[in-house]
């Protein structure tokens, strides 16, 4: 598996949507506004699964992101969790915006260590020298990264892309990250 490192709104289209249907090379997407798009791979593209996980997993040392909610102390409030395998170390590094809602923020870090709470648990994460708190809830969604195959997505897939937009005004990726056994990756 290999990273997708953010970049600015202008060069990438984000989607999250359905697989409607497959057509050669082409993916069908209804994106989750309802709009359909077209999405091509690059050459040697990633396929890579979102599977169910849970706090228990998160230890200390390892490589998290997280879409949250900025609260008033400036801690997150986590909507989701994604606990990155090793290869992935560093995907992302940092905290900026992010449009899963409005504005939710993404912090990709280590975990510094994980305390139980009277509401949910608490992850203190860091990245470049600064850190952050994430409160994950209960209704927080926790989930890993798995190796993935082409022959897994299938119409009402539930996918997450993040594309280019060719001159031709064309969606392409390199890597299609998707829900497993009927998951909708979460960030």
């Amino acid at each position: 598996m290999c990273a997708a490192l953010p970049v600015s709104a202008q060069e990438t289209v984000r989607i999250r949507g359905t697989i409607e249907h497959v057509d050669g090379p082409i993916f069908v997407i209804k994106n989750r506004d309802g709009a359909e798009v077209k999405l091509t791979l690059t050459d040697k593209p990633l396929f890579v699964a979102i599977v169910k996980s849970t706090m228990a997993e998160i230890k200390s040392g390892m490589f998290v992101g997280s879409t949250g909610m900025t609260q008033a102390d400036g801690s997150q409030r986590a909507i989701e969790v994604h606990i990155f395998p090793e290869s992935m170390r560093g995907t992302g590094e940092g905290h900026y915006d992010w449009d899963l809602k409005p504005q939710s923020k993404m912090t990709n870090a280590n975990v510094e260590q994980t305390v139980a709470g009277v509401d949910g648990q608490i992850l203190s994460v860091k990245y470049k020298g600064i850190e952050k708190k994430i409160h994950v809830t209960p209704d927080t969604a926790i989930v890993t990264f798995v190796t993935g195959d082409r022959s897994e997505l299938k119409p009402g897939t539930k996918i997450f892309v993040a594309a280019k937009k060719q001159s031709d005004g064309t969606l392409q990726a390199p890597r299609i990250t998707y829900g497993k056994d009927g998951l909708t990756p979460p960030m």
